[in-house]
């Protein structure tokens, strides 16, 4: 049988078994003003994130855990080189940032200079050189073809300067604005990354919410866990409450806060407790029900919660609520 059709039985039995006590209420009319049910804690399941490998269970089943304390270890090989990927595109964006916000090295500005320094001979050169072959073709010495090369290397080298001066200051002048703000983009999506990465790390350690009970393990140690499945369940909180089915007539009676008499199966005292919940709708109609005026009966769930005192009790204990 496969544990979800175990919890699913488990539930099925404690409803019967709320339903039977119901029923001996409904046969017994000395019962009228009991509402009855069970003993219970809040039910915390702690769920898979990833399909791995149940890699250490250090809390034996039926211990008490405090917040914070490990319950299972998933192998977290494959996640831990996820964030170590994480953090290296982090320091890439990092780096490119400050890259921008330093600008260019002093070795690639005096190459910068040294390339403007050089256009800008290269073009004093083929202006003279233009100024001679003019004079030559003033005096019919040099041909039409010779003039229009000198002319077009004198424009070749001007360009050329012009280019190299335009790179000399896109060095000096540093990065824009907005390839500033850009790159701090990507840091920032960079870093959420590595958070989230982290996030996920960190959620292959399943550890407690809130102080309990351990109830149960439904993995064994070396299986492979299916992602969404519960992985520990725990029983949260110190004293346990009374979950009880109260009748149509005396919901109207019952307050948030309202303290109760709760009585226990095999405790031969009283306890004490404070209505902390109950339902506005109805839950049920008993099926249970002999006549007519019974059947039309509705049942209110509601909750009691005992003292700290009462922390020994355990899960599953009938409990019956006295109404005023």
């Amino acid at each position: 049988m496969t544990r979800p059709s175990q919890k699913r039985v488990s539930n099925v039995i404690r409803l019967a078994l709320v339903l039977s006590f119901l029923a001996m209420a409904a046969c017994d009319g000395s019962s009228g003003n009991l509402a009855l049910g069970t003993l219970e804690r809040d039910r915390i399941a702690h769920t898979a994130t990833a399909s791995e490998v149940v890699v250490e269970l250090p809390v034996p089943p039926g211990s008490p855990v405090e917040k914070g304390s490990v319950l299972v270890k998933l192998d977290d090989t494959l996640q831990r080189a996820e964030v170590d990927r994480a953090s290296a595109q982090l320091s890439e964006a990092v780096a490119n940032l400050e890259k921008l916000r330093h600008g260019a090295r002093p070795e690639e500005v005096a190459a910068a200079r040294a390339n403007v320094a050089g256009a800008r001979a290269e073009l004093i050169e083929s202006e003279a050189n233009y100024s001679r072959i003019l004079n030559l073709r003033n005096q019919n010495l040099a041909s039409q073809a010779d003039l229009d090369k000198a002319i077009a290397l004198r424009d070749a080298n001007h360009a050329k300067l012009l280019n190299a001066q335009e790179a000399l200051l896109e060095l000096t002048n540093g990065a824009r604005e907005e390839d500033l703000r850009a790159a701090e983009s990507r840091v920032d999506a960079a870093s959420a990354m590595l958070a989230r990465e982290k996030k996920h790390l960190a959620d292959l350690t399943v550890v407690a919410t809130r102080d309990g009970i351990l109830d149960n393990l439904p993995w064994n140690l070396g299986e492979r866990v299916t992602a969404g499945s519960p992985l520990a369940i725990v029983l949260a909180g110190k004293a346990p409450f009374a979950r009880v089915y109260v009748p149509e007539p005396y919901r109207v009676k019952l307050a948030i806060g309202d303290e109760l008499t709760v009585r226990v199966d095999g405790l031969g005292r009283t306890i004490k407790g404070r209505l902390r919940w109950i339902a506005t709708e109805p839950a049920f109609t008993p099926y249970f029900a002999l006549n007519q005026e019974e059947r039309a009966r509705l049942m209110y769930r509601a909750e009691v919660q005992l003292p700290e005192a009462e922390a020994a009790l355990p899960n599953g204990v009938p409990a019956q609520v006295e109404l005023p």
